[in-house]
């Protein structure tokens, strides 16, 4: 399982993401370098940081900010998760037909 929300930029939420078994995906914030660096090797190491999953990750939120552009889904005002989940079933279908009638 992978996190991938600068929330979780802190070493308190990292320790806790390790101690479950998730990756975090996201770059370590250059005041944390800082603060890291300038108490040298009390400092510790810096956190992995893997560049081809961080490129995926893009990928992903761009899907999520697609999917919310649909009104209805982004208010969320259906009262059953059916639905709803049938909102989200439509969205997915209207935009793979789209990318289907962009290929010759």
């Amino acid at each position: 399982m992978r996190a991938t929300s600068k929330a979780y930029s802190s070493r308190a939420i990292r320790a806790h993401l390790r101690g479950r078994r998730i990756v975090a995906v996201i770059p370590e914030p250059a005041d944390q370098q800082g603060h890291r660096k300038r108490r040298g090797t009390r400092g510790g190491r810096p956190p992995a940081f893997d560049r081809v999953d961080y490129r995926g990750r893009n990928v992903v939120e761009r899907g999520f900010c697609e999917v919310k552009q649909w009104r209805g889904l982004a208010t969320r005002y259906d009262k059953l998760a059916l639905t709803y989940r049938g909102g989200v079933a439509l969205k997915a279908i209207v935009t793979w037909l789209r990318t289907l009638g962009d290929t010759p």
